[in-house]
């Protein structure tokens, strides 16, 4: 079954790119190949490993929490329990929403602040916070080294490595990977089915690249530009988490940035912003294209947020636009047994 999974994410990313598209429209279909790091190439042992490891409670100190309770397959690899902020550990409320991990293999930062260059960095992180999994990992190592199951498949997976903290980091990270969009109706009509958008998402996409400038930071296949802005959700002076990518290094202009988040299978995820603000796509369309919650000058609020005079009838049309973007969920299995 994982090999059949690891062989669908290369087959349906080639066959994205491997049919006719005119020229303009091809810059909106999917890489041939998913992004991987030399030392940590796909193998269906790997997926297989990393996907036992992402359902796993047991890798929470509780052993009630994994990987999948915040970004589930089912909710668009976003909570299982839509709430604004993520749940975690023994119910305590973490400070952001829970980012969807969807296509993160195309990202070059992970975290809304974009603290983890890669998804081996993020891996761990969530393990070890107190307000999610809440297990530190000086713990959690001899555990699963006390788990003869888990022992054979990572030497399977990492032959001679050991289960380390690493190679730890690498399963998952392996798994996510192949977390990725499937074909959507707007990735058939980009391919040369126009019948596959409605009229009032081809108006939408129209909107989206002309006058509600939603490119300006949603461009390309995965509908982010992978880069940082402060959009304005808060008025005033920031604080905690709010501070965004400020909080990495104190630089003025990454005071209160968030990451750009994809818009692909973005109708599975509400709701939606760093903090959960949004319960629906309508009102992310009209915070970010008529100029944010506040029309004065919000502290480093991005110069992309500006009323663009969106109607009710556009931000409609823009919605329908973003809906087209949502595809079939990934044919996943999820396990129900786990190595012993």
């Amino acid at each position: 079954m994982i090999t059949t999974l690891g062989k669908s994410v290369l087959i349906a990313s080639l066959l994205l790119v491997s049919l006719e598209a005119t020229e303009d429209m091809k810059k909106w279909l999917r890489p041939a190949e998913v992004p991987q790091p030399e030392n940590n190439k796909l193998t269906p042992e790997r997926i297989e490993l990393g996907k036992f490891l992402y359902f796993d409670v047991r890798l929470s100190s509780s052993e009630k929490i994994s990987c999948a309770t915040c970004h589930h397959p089912k909710k668009g690899w976003s909570d299982l329990i839509p709430t604004p902020k993520a749940v975690g550990h023994e119910g305590r409320v973490g400070p952001r929403n829970s980012p969807v991990i969807l296509n993160a293999a195309y990202q070059s930062r992970q975290f809304w602040d974009g603290r983890a260059r890669t998804l081996e960095d993020q891996a761990l992180g969530p393990i070890e916070a107190d307000v999610e999994m809440n297990m530190p990992l000086d713990e959690l190592i001899p555990k699963l080294n006390a788990i003869k199951g888990y022992v054979a498949l990572f030497e399977k997976a990492y032959p001679g490595e050991g289960l380390t903290q690493e190679t730890l980091a690498k399963a998952i990270a392996s798994f996510e990977r192949t977390v990725v969009s499937t074909i959507s109706p707007f990735d058939k009509y980009a391919l040369g089915d126009k019948n596959a958008l409605s009229k009032r998402a081809k108006i939408g996409f129209e909107l989206f690249k002309g006058k509600a400038h939603c490119i300006d930071c949603h461009d390309g296949f995965n509908f982010t530009d992978g880069s940082f802005h402060n959009i304005g959700l808060r008025d005033g002076e920031l604080n905690g988490k709010d501070l965004g990518r400020y909080l990495n290094k104190r630089r003025a202009a990454w005071y209160g940035v968030m990451k750009t988040p994809t818009l692909r299978d973005a109708a599975k995820s509400a709701p939606y912003f760093h903090d959960g603000s949004a319960g629906t796509l309508h009102e992310v369309v009209h915070v970010c294209g008529n100029g944010g919650r506040f029309k004065h000058n919000v502290k480093n609020k991005s110069t992309y947020i500006v009323d663009r005079g969106l109607t009710r009838s556009e931000i409609s049309k823009l919605v329908s636009f973003i809906g087209s973007l949502t595809g079939p969920d990934m044919k996943l299995k999820v396990p129900t047994k786990f190595p012993q």
